[in-house]
């Protein structure tokens, strides 16, 4: 029996050594094919109009951030501070570049601690903000057959993909490797 259990432990490791780069790559990959446009589409909606749209925000983006606040003031931006504003303002430009560092694997680590910072408050205002903690449904419940709730059952998959980036990297063909190679093996390094 010990010698089987070390001849697969020699193959384990031998896989694990081969492959280590795999994973992070193909939990890249996952999250560019579901949630990439996903997040995009969503920050497209928080820009104002034209090119000052991006110091801007569009009212959605107060309504999507700010519910209840924007809500009590009458839907009138004005009528939010300045703190409002560098929250929106760094929310949706946010929302455009950590999923992008992810997809290039570039700073990937950062971008995907980043992401799941994003996806939590994402989660809190969906919850409190508009509402979604008083149907069950949007929260969901785990350990209860149904796969598909918005909240708790989405949400795990997306926080397992970013967990997996925060503790692997970015793996395989990621900018984060092609730099880590080039300082290593700089001449005098």
């Amino acid at each position: 029996m010990i010698p089987l259990l070390r001849l697969y432990d020699r193959a384990v490791g031998t896989l694990e050594r081969r492959t280590s780069g795999a994973l992070p790559l193909l939990a890249r990959f996952g999250f560019a094919a579901t949630l990439l446009v996903y997040f995009w589409a969503s920050a497209r909606t928080k820009l104002g109009p034209g090119l000052a749209g991006v110091l801007t925000p569009s009212s959605g983006a107060y309504a999507q951030i700010f519910p209840r606040q924007f809500e009590a003031v009458g839907y009138d931006a004005g009528q939010l501070g300045a703190l409002h504003w560098a929250v929106t303002v760094a929310g949706t430009w946010a929302e455009f570049l950590l999923p992008l560092l992810i997809v290039l694997g570039l700073f990937t680590r950062v971008a995907a601690l980043g992401m799941i910072g994003f996806v939590a408050l994402q989660s809190l205002t969906d919850l409190y903000g508009h509402g979604g903690i008083a149907h069950a449904e949007t929260l969901g419940a785990w350990f209860d057959r149904a796969p598909d709730a918005a909240i708790l059952d989405q949400r795990l998959f997306w926080m397992l993909i970013l967990l997996t980036l925060v503790l692997k990297g970015g793996g395989w063909l990621s900018l984060d490797q092609v730099l880590t190679r080039r300082l290593t093996h700089r001449p005098g390094a």
